[in-house]
């Protein structure tokens, strides 16, 4: 029976994703290279913006001092936040307001560092939805391990059985996985491959089309 929700946020709950992409873009084409969204999509969703920035460091064979980077990262990112705004993924309000009305466990887990966090889902008013948050700091291993996922069900106090993952990206399917959560993608740039639809309980277009699952799942 699932007893808790387990939301991952960038993609999933938050529609966020484009403005990632243009600070990869941004870095790494004050560089001198190309880097195009199908790029960003194959490699960058779900994943620490560390983890990321050491890929990019060694990919192009860059000598950049990380932490410097990073502060350039989150300055472009606020920038793009301020100018573009950042709306909730279509069927969010729905989802939300029926888990509170039934009384489900919810937790958000993210790898976005926790200033941002807060500052995009208290645009939103989320939080009054949630029971708790896990952070990516707050875990040794970032996704696709899956010390995001097993934390937010110690902090919910549910087994991995009770819960359920809402993931859009192929990192955050094998950190569920990996977790032995059941796990419900949701795409958002892209559809998962074979392996990892296979990793998932099923697909679905909406977060609004959650309820139905978890109705027929739980009668």
């Amino acid at each position: 029976m699932i007893k808790a929700i387990i939301f991952d946020m960038d993609g999933l709950l938050i529609d966020s994703e484009m403005v990632s992409y243009k600070c990869y873009r941004d870095l790494i084409e004050s560089y001198g290279f190309e880097f195009t969204l199908k790029e960003y999509i194959k490699d960058y969703p779900g994943k620490q913006l560390i983890t990321s920035l050491n890929y990019i460091k060694d990919h192009y064979h860059l000598d950049y001092d990380i932490e410097e980077t990073i502060t350039v990262f989150h300055e472009s990112e606020t920038k793009y936040i301020k100018e573009d705004g950042v709306d909730l993924k279509p069927g969010a309000n729905e989802l939300l307001k029926y888990l509170k009305e039934h009384h489900y466990k919810t937790i958000i887990a993210t790898s976005s560092r926790q200033e941002r966090a807060q500052g995009l889902l208290e645009k939103h008013q989320v939080m009054q939805y949630m029971d708790d948050i896990v952070y990516g700091f707050e875990v040794e291993h970032g996704k696709p391990a899956p010390d995001i996922f097993l934390k937010a069900c110690e902090k919910l106090n549910v087994l991995p059985e009770e819960a359920l993952v809402l993931e859009d990206s192929e990192a955050g399917i094998d950190s569920a996985y990996q977790a032995h959560i059941p796990v419900i993608c949701i795409p958002d740039l892209k559809n998962p491959d074979a392996l990892h639809q296979e990793r998932c309980t099923t697909l679905l277009n909406s977060l609004d089309e959650v309820i139905e699952y978890i109705e027929k799942s739980n009668t």
